[in-house]
């Protein structure tokens, strides 16, 4: 599968208080699986093979969740979707509909090959069940379609059936400027079903990093700041949060890190 990169100009704020209210979106049970503020790697999931994401995205895009509301973004294969509208064609053609406009979305696949493709930030009543959506391609013709969003959730302690003890690991990190970076080789340590991960910085700016809420110290600081934080899965992008005294002043940055499974071998 070719791998890509996105370069996304997407205004979520914008698009939250432009769009109308999802109709029939009353039931408060249904918004109960909505998951804390924050960014998730999530499938789209359509009707139909006319509308779906960019192949090289395999079946995903961002999901992004701002004081309790969502909003996925996704990359589609080419720029003949002029506008979607979240709800029925009938209703996008009324006078005063707001339609979600366009951004412009750079895909870059492995072989080098570069193409502008449209992307667009839609708002998302609920997870695992479908909506509607209208789409208007290029020909000015509306279509329904029903989609669904579902979180890519990583694989757990549990389900790779790891025993306790400790593990030689690599992880993928990515964020920030890319002058501070988490060393790729890590130990992860498994007990009583939960695992823990001790991670190294490049640099020993690092005085306190936040992940799921959570603030941890560092525990060393010689040869770059250590810290020992949980991994709640792997095989998924856990976004965390570190501060730097490099600066003038500290600066919370936000990265993310990626526990690869495969890479797991028991020395302990």
């Amino acid at each position: 599968m070719k791998k890509i990169i996105i370069t996304i100009a997407a205004l979520l704020m914008a698009v939250l208080t432009a769009v109308p209210a999802f109709a029939g979106n009353t039931d408060e049970n249904a918004q109960a699986n909505i998951p804390a503020d924050g960014e998730y790697a999530a499938y789209f999931k359509t009707d139909s093979s006319m509308f779906h994401v960019n192949e090289a995205c395999e079946g995903k895009g961002t999901l992004t969740v701002k004081d309790g509301q969502m909003i996925m973004h996704v990359s589609l294969p080419s720029k003949s979707t002029v506008n979607l509208f979240p709800g029925l064609a009938e209703d996008a053609k009324k006078d005063g509909a707001v339609l979600l406009t366009p951004t412009i979305d750079t895909v870059t696949y492995s072989d080098g090959y570069t193409e502008d493709v449209h992307g667009f930030d839609i708002p998302v009543p609920y997870l695992d069940e479908e909506f509607d959506v209208a789409l208007i391609g290029t020909k000015g013709k509306w279509y329904d379609h029903k989609v669904s969003v579902e979180l890519v959730k990583g694989i757990t302690v549990g389900e790779l059936d790891l025993e306790d003890g400790t593990y030689d690991a690599e992880l993928e990190f990515a964020g920030g400027s890319g002058k501070a970076y988490v060393n790729d080789k890590c130990t992860v340590t498994v007990k009583d079903g939960e695992a823990s991960a001790q991670i190294i910085w490049s640099s020993d700016k690092y005085d306190y990093m936040l992940v799921d809420g959570e603030k941890y110290e560092p525990v060393s600081t010689e040869g770059g700041s250590m810290f020992i934080i949980p991994v709640a899965a792997f095989d998924i992008e856990i976004q965390v949060i570190g501060d730097t005294t490099a600066m003038s002043t500290p600066h919370e940055i936000e990265y993310t890190l990626n526990f690869r499974s495969e890479s797991l071998n028991k020395v302990g």
